[in-house]
């Protein structure tokens, strides 16, 4: 019996490929095709998959916080640059003012001397022109004059020189204007000074007893 008879001589091709398989090859070798490294549900979820993702979310967290953080500091300045400007824009106007105020309370004596002039008819001619000019000029100031007669005493913007009793009067009341008061809005920069008169003691008394005795008696 020769070698080929009995089969030890058999070509490559005639090997089953379920003894390659069991030989230890790869299947996929079997098609001339080796498998590729890493392939498989293991080369996506591997060991590290989960640590990458836990890192990447930790970072985005720390930006967030950052972000916040930054967005808050922020906010914080500009309320503050907006406080700083009202309190800037609040001096300013204080400072225009007081100023205003310096300068009309110099002023006040020679409005003084326009008012008498004016009230002995001697503000005539050129003196009349300037007189009108400046009164004109600090009344776009912001000065008014106050006090007539007949109004009542105000001891927070009167200033009371003179003082008497008169039964024309039901309370303390400005007879005289000895020389007006100026103010700038609500602020008074020179009160009013005026003669005052009050009633008469008992006048009142006088008064009511007369009022029952024409309306038929107290009740």
């Amino acid at each position: 019996m020769t070698e080929e008879s009995q089969g030890f001589s058999r070509k490559p091709s005639d090997v089953p490929v379920d003894a390659v398989d069991a030989a230890g090859a790869p299947a996929g070798d079997t098609a001339g095709e080796p498998v590729a490294k890493g392939a498989g549900p293991a080369a996506q979820t591997g060991p590290g998959a989960p640590a990458r993702g836990e890192g990447a979310y930790k970072e985005l967290e720390s930006v967030r916080g950052q972000l916040a953080e930054r967005t808050a500091d922020l906010q914080r300045l500009q309320a503050e640059y907006q406080n700083y400007r009202r309190r800037v824009e609040r001096d300013r106007i204080a400072v225009r003012e007081i100023a205003i105020a310096n300068l009309l309370t110099e002023l006040l004596p020679v409005l003084d001397d326009i008012g008498r002039a004016r009230e002995h008819g001697e503000l005539v001619g050129g003196f009349k022109s300037v007189g009108e000019s400046l009164e004109t000029v600090v009344a776009k100031m912001g000065l008014q004059h106050f006090g007539k007669e007949g109004d009542p005493f105000d001891p927070l913007v009167h200033e009371a020189l003179m003082h008497s009793y008169s039964p024309d009067v039901s309370k303390t009341t400005c007879v005289q204007i000895l020389q007006p008061g100026y103010r700038i809005g609500e602020r008074t920069i020179r009160p009013a000074r005026v003669a005052v008169a009050e009633p008469q003691p008992g006048a009142q008394a006088k008064a009511e007893e007369a009022s029952d005795e024409e309306n038929g008696g107290p009740e």
